[in-house]
């Protein structure tokens, strides 16, 4: 039975790999210039970015405590 599950889960991990597709080019294959849209588009980084630090940090933190808490 925990054959079968591991291979089931394999192979509905192998199946939605290939759901992953990307998007076309912004500029239809043409270099970034003037008018054009930016390569990696205008989404910025900084908002998701200081949720993962904040996270990490809470997590570290209550790892620490808790490690401490043992001994």
């Amino acid at each position: 039975m925990k054959k079968r599950i591991i291979l089931l889960t394999a192979i509905l991990s192998l199946g939605f790999i290939s759901l992953f597709a990307q998007p076309p080019h912004p500029n239809n294959g043409s270099g970034p210039g003037p008018g054009n849209t930016p390569v990696g588009g205008g989404a910025p980084i900084d908002g998701g970015l200081s949720i993962l630090l904040a996270l990490g940090l809470g997590y570290g933190a209550k790892r620490i405590y808790s490690l401490k808490k043992e001994q």
